[in-house]
């Protein structure tokens, strides 16, 4: 991959995109505190429990600044003024050609690119989990975006083995416009008739050949990112997601959702 790569992050998804990038280059991960750090080596750990030889994992944006990195994807949480303060402090920091990419699902990228303070060297760059598996990048610029910006953002989508779609700068782009409406209509047919989790998963699973559950997938996404992102694109998340949300039954990450993980 031509481009050096940066990732300030350290969740599932700023994991996945490091995971699948280190097989083209070394890559620079920051996380914000040394728990989170080491949280993230154990996650990104090879075959035996070595570390991924290619990736890098620091706590200080200085050290990530170091690596002079050229494209750098912003992966933390779906917060706008968490996401704006460390968009603006990657500016500061970086070389003036690197690219800054934000992996927001939806909030507006025009907005966090103005607030970045380069948005003609900004992109929209939604991944979906689990990285190394889904084949899809949403791609969303803001107007101010360069030819070149717009280019190299796909050249990394390629290097990475994915497809990149363009999509309009819309709350949920296309692929949670769509999906999170019918998600939430499993949680409200689940409250209308008491089916078992289980059993409205396999049916979307066996009858639609879906790889994966509406409820499955929920959980998947974590519960309280499906909020986010219902209130964000207009379709409000149901009671049961909330009340979940607010035991901290979030799903996968936290072992417990619709389903329970071990």
């Amino acid at each position: 991959m031509e481009e050096r790569l940066g990732i300030a992050g350290s969740g599932t998804i700023a994991r996945g995109l490091a995971q699948t990038a280190a097989e083209h280059g070394e890559v620079v991960v920051w996380a914000r505190s040394e728990e989170s750090a080491e949280r993230a080596r154990e996650k990104l750990a090879g075959t035996g429990g070595a570390p991924e030889p290619d990736v890098t994992v620091v706590t200080d944006l200085a050290h990530l600044a170091a690596a002079a990195p050229t494209f750098v994807v912003e992966a933390i949480a779906e917060d706008a003024a968490a996401k704006t303060a460390l968009l603006r402090d990657l500016h500061e920091r970086l070389g003036p050609d690197a690219i800054l990419a934000t992996t927001t699902s939806s909030l507006s990228v025009e907005d966090l690119a103005s607030a970045s303070g380069r948005p003609e060297r900004f992109a929209g760059f939604h991944v979906f989990n689990p990285v190394p598996k889904m084949a899809l990048v949403e791609l969303a610029f803001p107007r101010a975006a360069t030819e070149d910006t717009r280019a190299r953002a796909r050249a990394v989508c390629d290097a990475l083995g994915k497809t990149a779609v363009g999509v309009p700068d819309v709350a949920g782009f296309v692929v949670n416009r769509l999906l999170f409406p019918y998600l939430f209509g499993a949680v409200r047919l689940l409250e209308e008739t008491g089916m078992d989790p289980a059993d409205v998963d396999t049916c979307m699973k066996l009858g639609a050949g879906h790889p994966l559950g509406p409820l499955a997938l929920l959980d998947l996404v974590g519960l309280d990112v499906a909020v986010a992102i219902g209130d964000s694109i207009g379709s409000p998340a149901p009671e049961r997601v909330r009340a979940l949300v607010a035991e901290g039954a979030l799903g996968r990450k936290a072992g417990r959702g619709f389903h329970t993980y071990s």
